[in-house]
């Protein structure tokens, strides 16, 4: 059986990106987006031009519905929303068990292993989807959709995908926080964060080039330059900034004394 007709169940960042990819594939259909914030709702809906609706009683008939809303709402909303027990029901949470969807015997999880952002487009097709499901039998369906929509398609259980998403915390989020902290040291001294551009773009560029990240690793606690690492931490006014410059650059001498 081929799961063609689609609805998406959410409004936020996740869901865009999903309602919009499904919205470009001519073998699915996108019947709905169910979602509570009307004004949010409206907007993705219309940006994957597809209908909207947040009345349970108006939740259109679909061969899979995609729950693609923040971890806590998951189990809730799986519990309440009038779905047909004999659908496919999977969510896109990353630190979520299937066992909130146990409701239904057709339940699984399609976890998209991106960063999502409102407004901004991800080319799908290079996105990790990596599939559960309490039904065996169901997987090769699941696969034939998730091929739909990427071609990079994974099986992971829960603590397999447990590590992925705390991997992806530190790939993006803490990344993404340190280009914050970067730009405060540079606003010290009246700089703006283009000039750290450069260097972001040159430092991803090398390390998705490389066979390990740690095969290209630069910088004073690389060299294990005590001196320049003691000026830094005399610049570092924040305590909580001066305890993260400490720990990485341990942590970077030590693993760098492996390679």
């Amino acid at each position: 059986m081929m799961l063609k007709r689609v609805v998406v169940i959410g409004s936020g960042n996740v869901a865009e990106s999903l309602a919009g990819a499904i919205a470009a594939v001519p073998e699915l259909e996108l019947v709905q987006l169910y979602a509570r914030n009307e004004e949010r709702g409206r907007t993705v809906a219309a940006m994957a031009h597809t209908t909207w609706s947040n009345r349970p009683e108006a939740l259109a008939e679909a061969d899979i519905y995609l729950f693609a809303v923040s971890d806590r709402a998951v189990q809730p909303l799986a519990e309440t929303l009038p779905i047909p027990l004999d659908a496919v029901v999977a969510h896109t949470a990353g630190a979520v068990s299937i066992e909130a969807l146990r409701r239904f015997p057709r339940r699984a999880i399609l976890y998209p292993f991106q960063g999502f952002s409102a407004g901004r487009k991800v080319d799908f097709r290079a996105v990790p989807l990596f599939l559960e499901t309490a039904d065996a039998g169901l997987m090769p369906t699941l696969e034939a959709f998730a091929a739909c929509l990427s071609e990079h398609i994974y099986h992971a259980d829960s603590e397999r995908r447990a590590h992925i998403h705390l991997a992806g915390v530190f790939c993006n989020n803490f990344s993404n926080a340190m280009y914050g902290m970067a730009e405060e040291i540079l606003q010290q001294v009246d700089l703006p964060f283009e000039v750290l551009k450069p260097l972001i773009r040159e430092t991803a560029e090398k390390a998705l080039a490389a066979p390990s990240p740690r095969t290209v690793q630069t910088g004073p606690a690389r060299r294990g330059d005590l001196a320049t690492q003691q000026k830094h931490l005399q610049l570092i006014r924040d305590d909580r900034q001066r305890t993260i410059y400490e720990l990485i650059s341990q942590t970077i001498w030590e693993t760098s004394k492996k390679i």
